[in-house]
């Protein structure tokens, strides 16, 4: 499996410098601009950091030691650039709005969030939406899990693909498509089902309410798989084809196998051992059992997810950011407009 060149996880030294300097050299055609950590986190001296330590530690995910410094120094920046992106939509959308000699109403920006299981993903959407809440122009960001969208338990042991919960086939995708639709058309309430990590299966009667926000951000596994028509489903659109902006969270396969185990090892202490977990036979599980088990379920399920669904969808990403073995960003490459 191909990923992408890693820098080294060793920090820039503090000398400054040019930030051509620092610009990685891709061939001509190259659709992307290649940044090291030291060239994207100066993109944005002159913004506010608007979080702080609290912020962060109520918003990482398990197993994910983001810190104030690595907001800083990714996360400030890419909040900068997603505001200027906005701006410059809504911006295309007055334009249009003029030559059509119409007001329709101004839709979400729809940003999504696509990486491998442990990588990442759902702290970097929950920073983001923090962030951008913070810029007076978008103050309304909501944000959506895809997870909402798998089919209930019932309906993926009735075809046969329990096993293969998180890849392509056991989502909902029509529904998931009808949802981005209605947002993207500017319905004043659009509904989604509730996932529960915890008992690992749709809860019932439980529904997100999106009401018009400025910024949705959708997260998800596969949210940047390109349209599959089959025999049942001869649509043409793709989830992607809703999103404004994209994000791949990228590390090196063999870390994030690494990340994986540490979470389920930690997750006996916190999920696991709630009575009404559906991984409750893991909780009494010794380090070696529970280590031995991880990579089962890694090895038989999220890796070849990974290979074959997830990570061919990099390209398609406007913006990928690539983690070192310690979970921080060291590349960031942004799609050429």
């Amino acid at each position: 499996m191909q990923v992408a060149p890693q820098s080294s996880d060793t920090a820039p030294g503090p000398a400054p410098q040019p930030l051509g300097e620092h610009l990685t050299r891709l061939a001509p055609a190259s659709p992307y601009v290649d940044l090291d950590r030291a060239a994207w986190s100066r993109l944005s001296a002159s913004t506010p950091l608007p979080l702080t330590d609290a912020d962060v530690e109520r918003l990482r995910g398990l197993g994910d030691p983001i810190d104030l410094a690595e907001v800083d120094a990714v996360f400030r920046p890419l909040s900068r650039l997603l505001n200027l992106y906005v701006a410059a939509s809504a911006g295309l959308h007055r334009a249009t709005s003029t030559f059509l000699h119409e007001e329709p109403p101004r839709t979400p920006y729809v940003i999504g969030v696509a990486g491998s299981v442990a990588v990442g993903k759902s702290t970097t959407a929950r920073i983001l939406r923090e962030m951008m809440a913070r810029w007076p122009d978008t103050p309304h960001v909501e944000l959506i899990t895809t997870d909402g969208f798998l089919y209930p338990n019932a309906e993926l042991q009735r075809r046969g693909i329990m096993d293969r919960k998180g890849f392509p086939e056991s989502y909902d995708r029509r529904a998931l498509i009808r949802f981005l639709s209605r947002v993207k058309a500017g319905q004043a309430e659009v509904r989604a089902p509730v996932y529960s990590h915890v008992v690992y299966d749709i809860v019932p009667g439980e529904e997100v309410v999106v009401r018009k926000p400025d910024v949705l951000i959708v997260e998800g596994l596969n949210v940047l798989q390109p349209a599959r028509p089959s025999a049942v489903d001869e649509s043409t659109v793709a989830v992607s084809d809703f999103f404004d902006f994209s994000i791949y969270v990228d590390a090196r396969t063999r870390n994030i196998r690494q990340w994986y185990v540490e979470r389920f090892l930690q997750l006996r202490k916190t999920a696991f051992s709630r009575p009404e977990s559906y991984f409750r036979r893991y909780a009494d599980l010794s380090d070696a059992e529970a280590t031995e088990r991880a990579l089962s379920i890694w090895e038989s399920i999220n890796a070849p997810n990974l290979e074959h669904n997830v990570l061919p969808t990099r390209g398609r990403a406007t913006l990928v950011l690539t983690k070192g073995s310690d979970h921080s960003v060291q590349r960031v490459r942004l799609r050429k407009l």
